[in-house]
Formats: C-alpha cells, structure tokens, sequence
C-alpha cells in the first residue's frame, strides 16, 4: 500500500508541476503487459494460445510454471454439461541465482511473445514463450548471455494425477475423462551446449546455454456430431507435432509464429492523444492501473485493453477449433464457475460481438461449427422440455458437446445465437455462406417461432412462456417462472424475423414466406415505455426503479439489436437511456461492457467512457467470489468477478461501437466520441456491407476517413448530422474530409 501511493503520489506531483504535460500529439500505443516480479496467482500470470491450447506463464525465476489447457478437455456428454477443465502443469525448476537485478515480465500484444528477462551472477538470462498456431504446439525457449548457465529439470505434472512416463527426452502423461475421452500430453526438450538426462522426476538438463521446451496436448474430442463426438486417441497426431516442431530451428517456429499471428492482429490499430505521462508508462501494469483511478489520463491504457481483447479472441478461438468459453481456454479449476462452457443469455454471444468489427472474421467460425452441432444434437434430444415441431431450442448453459445444464429452458437462445451467422453476412457478403449455412438455420427457427406466438388480448402477438434472464418482476433473483411478452423474448424474435427477412431478400427465395413473417413481424408486440418514462421489461408495466439487475436483457433491441436507434426511434431510444440509468454502472464486469455497447449506441458518449474507465478499476486477485466490482485484474482478464472473459471481449466491442457503426443501414463514423478522445486514429475496422474504415481525428472532430470497399456500390454515410451517400468501387481506397467529400 505504502508503494502504491508513492507511485500515484509521484503521477500528481507530476501533473501539477506541468514539467510534463499530456502528449498533444497522437501517440504510438504501448501493447506490453509490463511486470517487475513474478506472478505468485493464477490472475497474476499471463496467457497465451493457439487456439487450441491455452498457457498461463508464472514467470518465476528458481521456477517457471505454465499452467495449461486444451479446449476439448470436458467432462460432460450430449446429456449433461459437465465442466472444462485443467489438462496440467509444466514447472522447469532452474538452479538458483542470486541476488537477481532488472527483473522484467512482459506480453507483447503486437507478436503474442511472453518474454522473461533478469540479471544474476552477470549474467542476463532470458526466456520466450508461445503458443504457436502454424505448428500445434507451446514453446518455452531459454538462453543465457554465457554458456553453460542454465541448469534444471522440466518436470509435466497431470491436473487428473494421469501417470508420467519417459520416453528419451520427452514425458508424457495419458488419461481418460470420466465421460470416456481420452487425453494426452507431451512435452519434448531440446538443449544446446549441455547434457540432456532422464531422472525420476522429469527431465534433467546440465550447463547448457540454450533450452528449448516443446510441448502439445490433445484429445479425443473431434467437432463432429455424426461420431458422437469421440475420434481417435491423440497420441499420434501429438508425436507428429512435436517431431515437426522439433525439426524446425527455434528462429523458424518463433517467425512462423509471429507472422501468423500478426497476419490477423495487425489489420487493426488504435492510437488515441492525449495519452499518459512517459513515467506513468514506464510503470508495472499494477501501477499503471491503480495510478490511472486517480488521474484518468492514461488513455494508452484504454488502447491496451481494446487490443488485448483481440489478442485474448485470436489465442482462444481459431478455425478447426471450439469456440471460446467463459474464460476462453484459460482455466485452473476443476469445477470452474458456471462449468467455465457457453452459456447463451448473453455470455458466449458478447465472446464474439468483436468478431466482425475488429476484423478478426475468421475468428467467428468456430461459433458457427458450434451452433450447427448444438442444433443437431438439440434436435435429437430425448428430453420433452426441448421437442419442437419446427427448429430447435436450448437450456441456457450448454457444453462444446450441446450437453445442457438444465437451469432452465432459454427458448430465445437459439435465435440470439442465429444472429451470428446473418451478421457474418452482412459484413462479409458471402452468400454461399448465406444460402448453405445461415439460411437455412434463419429459417428453421423462425418457423419455429411462427408457431410458437400466440395473440395476445392486447392484439398483438406475444411469446407465451417469456423469460427476461436471470430475474423476474419486483426485485427477484434468480426466478425461473414464465412472463408472457417479456420485453427480451419480443425483441429477439423481431430480430430474428428481421435478419430472416433481409436474407431471404438477399438470396430472392421464399417470398410468399417472406411477406407471412414480414406481416407477423408488424404484429409483434413491440417496446413499450412505461409510467416512469422507462423501456418496458415486462407487458406488464411492473418496472421497479430500484432494479439494478446486472442483465439489461429488454435492452436487447439497443444492441445488439438494431429496433431501436436514437436517429429511427427517438422516443424508445430515450426510454432506453432511462432505463439504463436506472440500472446503475456498479455492476458486473461483462455487465459493464454490455452498457458500453448500450451507451454508444444511444449515442452517450461520455457515459459510455465512464464504464470504459470503471472496467480499468483494479481489482485484488485475491477477489474471486460473485460480486458487482467488475474491473480488470492484474494480468487484465475481466473481473465479474469471478474471472469471465466476456468482459473482455465486450470492452473491446464498446470501444469499437464508439467509433464505428453500421447496424441502421448507414455508416456512422465517430458516433460516441468521448471529450476524454480528442485525438485519435484508428485503422482497418469493418462495417457492414464489407468495407473496411480508417478513421482520423483531430480535436474531437473528424478529419479524414479513408474507405475501402469488397464490392462496387452506393453506400450511406453519416458523420454527426451530416449523411451522404457514396459510390464505391472494389478495392480502390477512397478518402472523405470532415464535409464526406
């Protein structure tokens, strides 16, 4: 404590002396999560992944410590949820040095690199780690300055106490789940300028000046729902990637590793002005936070946590792979909260709003696998709760395998979901996506619901065992009972309607069916103001003032829906706001990010930045159990708390909403920009319609956009009060001013 005021202590010191003043200029954005110590707790390690397999790196300098994951390691079936769990731990016990001078841990957003350096005996010791996509597998690489310095043991050690065997220079463990998948891990060393040797307790390496740690993990699991998910043992296919990888120079798997991944991060940059004071960026990232809630300024930081929720999407959700969870991949207990898998009245949709905006497309596949196998194994589900005539319907929590945790039925959560595959669409224009996978799972669900409205006495057409996740009228956590016309069922099935709608438009099918669901779409109860100027959560005009619920569930029509707009719908947009006042910002972490989406869209900026500032708040990692204080821990995962990694993703999607819309059929440049963002530039978003935005500003004002455009077209333009409409042609990059000219 006494440190930490020291440090902000010196951050105002030097904001009233003005020797020092805030950068007038845009400043290049700092990427690196910066540490001077180890990490003694899990949300004090840093992760890394492929996609697939997922590290969280300790840092220790007698003792590195990776704890690690692969995603397809659950314990549920297709019959229940189970939970995702831990695979193990790989510890290299180094002989001590000491005193040890410069400690320094960083993660480098920018190449996706955990590096580890220090100083000891005069000798600079350094390590890299990695979780390479290309090649399948974590590296650890250690060197030293002098050879013959490193000395130690690599050990492998199995979260499931699976036995270790040795084979040469690698160890291996093998186990299999309780639900009959079986698993494997390996890891392989390579040293250079020592002795390599076998012991009891792992892998001995002597005097060397160079080591390499190689290591995979996989299995059973394939993503196929025509094999009850179960495929073959990994073994082969993990002593595959190991001797590949082995194969390959160090420089070779570490390059091969940076360009795949910067292949995807680099396509987005922001820099915002005004950032924070050089010394205040020099400081550990813990430093950095805690000096940040006094002084507001250290808008690289803002940055830092756009881009590290990009980082966070690119190492836990690849093609091939399962979607990301709710915590990614990166995951240490065995019973993890809420089974650590999807669940569907808001988390695993909010994992991926960033998806398409920040140009991660390739991200969002793994979702789509997913949805069609949930589909396929809800549809043969033996459970009466789910038998549908048409379409198919969800629990709210569900497993990699459609497994269901039984809480309750969530019957919109399919079509929440569906709106992933018509939002890949409309940004990326691939209509044989559209025809074979997003179409037909538009249409299913929408003739489900179809048959599923009833009139309601109002005259209208009403869902008729509504929900609005995770509470009911009057203050009551947790109630599972039915609400005709819950505002959350209403708004979902006129989304889903819509997107169904505009696809079928899109593909010129169906029309007679079109015009039906177009006719029902306008008899849909829709949002509903209430005595207190509020958005209606309920039919019923039973909204308590005094609800400060974490879900903003009857928001959904703000977003990520797109019925109601402040420029379309003034008056509902304004019962919104009411409403979201009424919510409150003391809240969850993910529930903090969902009102930074809420806010841009209604056009608030500065409240929008308020919940931007207030996901920065520092949180103890020691502060685990529910509570309403979200923030950021100290590695920067989102702190619900417990750890959920929704609050990540979604603060990136906010940030993206302030900058850049294009929900309402127009693209909306700077559309909630804050007083805090006077100066900004930030490169490569995507807009619906396919074309990507580069976006330049200058005291709060827009000074150059510049376009570029997958197909030929005219397309809408806003900026403020001014709209306009362009002509673009393919792939020819275009630049507009301030005037859209």
């Amino acid at each position: 404590m006494k440190n930490t005021l020291l440090v902000v202590g010196s951050l105002l010191t030097l904001i009233m002396l003005g020797a020092e003043k805030l950068c007038a200029q845009t400043s290049q954005p700092d990427l690196h999560l910066s540490y001077t110590k180890p990490a003694n707790r899990w949300l004090e390690a840093l992760p890394i992944g492929n996609g697939r397999m997922g590290g969280m790196i300790f840092g220790g300098v007698a003792q590195e410590h990776i704890q690690f994951n692969e995603q397809t390691m659950v314990t549920g079936t297709t019959q229940k949820v189970g939970f995702y769990q831990p695979f193990g731990d790989v510890f290299v016990d180094l002989d001590s040095v000491s005193p040890v001078r410069n400690y320094r841990r960083e993660l480098n957003l920018q190449n996706a690199l955990h590096t580890v350096q220090y100083e000891a005996n005069g000798v600079r010791f350094s390590r890299t780690a990695f979780a390479s996509f290309p090649d399948q597998v974590q590296v650890l690489h250690f060197t030293a300055d002098k050879p013959g310095q490193l000395t130690g043991t690599i050990r492998l050690t199995d979260a499931h106490q699976a036995p270790l065997r040795r084979e040469g220079n690698k160890l291996i463990t093998v186990g299999t789940l309780e639900n009959g998948i079986a698993y494997e891990a390996q890891v392989q060393v390579i040293a250079k300028g020592g002795n390599v040797a076998a012991t009891a307790t792992g892998i001995h390496v002597d005097k060397a000046t160079d080591i390499t740690v190689l290591f995979a993990a996989g299995t059973s699991f394939v993503n196929d729902v025509s094999s009850n998910f179960i495929g073959p043992h990994p073994h082969q296919t993990l002593s595959r990637r190991l001797a590949n990888a082995a194969a390959l120079p160090y420089s070779q798997l570490v390059k091969r590793h940076v360009l795949d991944y910067q292949a995807l991060f680099s396509r987005v940059s922001l820099q915002l002005g005004a950032s924070a004071l050089r010394p205040v960026r020099a400081l550990p990232l813990p430093d950095r936070l805690s000096a940040n809630v006094v002084s507001g300024s250290d808008l690289a930081l803002e940055t830092m946590l756009f881009q590290y929720g990009r980082y966070l999407l690119i190492s836990s959700s690849r093609p091939g792979g399962v979607p990301a969870n709710l915590q990614g991949l990166w995951n240490n207990e065995l019973k993890p909260p809420w089974y650590s898998q999807y669940t569907t009245n808001i988390n695993v949709e909010m994992n991926y709003w960033l998806a398409e905006p920040t140009n991660l497309a390739e991200c969002h596949q793994p979702l789509f696998d997913w949805i069609e196998n949930l589909a396929a194994v809800q549809k043969k589900s033996i459970d009466p709760a789910l038998k549908t005539d048409n379409g198919w319907i969800i629990y709210s929590t569900n497993n990699l395998m459609g497994g269901p945790s039984t809480w309750r039925i969530h019957r919109p959560g399919s079509a929440w979901l569906s709106q992933h595959l018509w939002e890949h669409y409309a940004f990326g224009g691939d209509r044989q996506f559209l025809r074979n996978r997003a179409y037909p799972i538009l249409k299913e669900l929408t003739q489900y619901w179809a048959g599923h409205l009833v009139m309601g006495a109002n005259g209208k057409l009403i869902s008729p065992d509504g929900w609005s996740p995770e509470h009911g009228p009057g203050l009551n956590e947790g109630d599972k009972a039915s609400y005709p016309g819950a505002s959350y069922d209403q708004q979902i099935v006129y989304d889903l309607f819509t997107n169904y709608i505009d696809a079928a438009r899109a593909l010129g099918v169906d029309v007679d069916y079109r015009t039906k669901i177009d006719a029902m779409r306008s008899q849909l109860l829709g949002p509903q103001i209430g005595k207190w100027g509020q958005l209606q959560e309920w039919m019923e005009d039973v909204d308590d003032p005094t609800d400060h619920h974490r879900h903003n569930s009857h928001m959904f029509a703000v977003h990520p829906g797109r019925q109601i707009s402040p420029l379309t719908t003034p008056g509902l947009a304004k019962a919104a706001l009411v409403s979201l006042h009424a919510r409150g910002d003391k809240s969850t972490g993910w529930s903090s990010a969902w009102r930074i989406n809420l806010y841009a869209r209604l056009r608030e900026a500065d409240r929008a930045h308020e919940l931007v500032r207030q996901l920065l708040k520092p949180i103890d990692p020691k502060q685990t159990g529910f509570s309403y204080h979200g923030g950021s821990y100290p590695n920067l995962f989102g702190s619900h708390p417990p750890f959920q990694i929704d609050a990540n993703f979604g603060y990136t999607a906010g940030i993206t909403e302030m900058l850049l819309q294009s929900h309402a059929g127009e693209i909306d440049l700077l559309p909630a920009l804050p007083a805090a963002w006077q100066d900004g530039v930030v490169t490569g978003l995507r807009a619906r319609g396919g074309v990507t935005v580069t976006l330049s500003w200058k005291a709060g004002k827009l000074l150059n956009v510049d376009l570029l455009a997958d197909r030929s077209g005219e397309y809408q333009f806003r900026y403020g009060k001014l709209a306009k409409k362009v002509r673009l042609v393919a792939k020819k990059k275009i630049r507009l001013n301030h005037l859209l000219y």
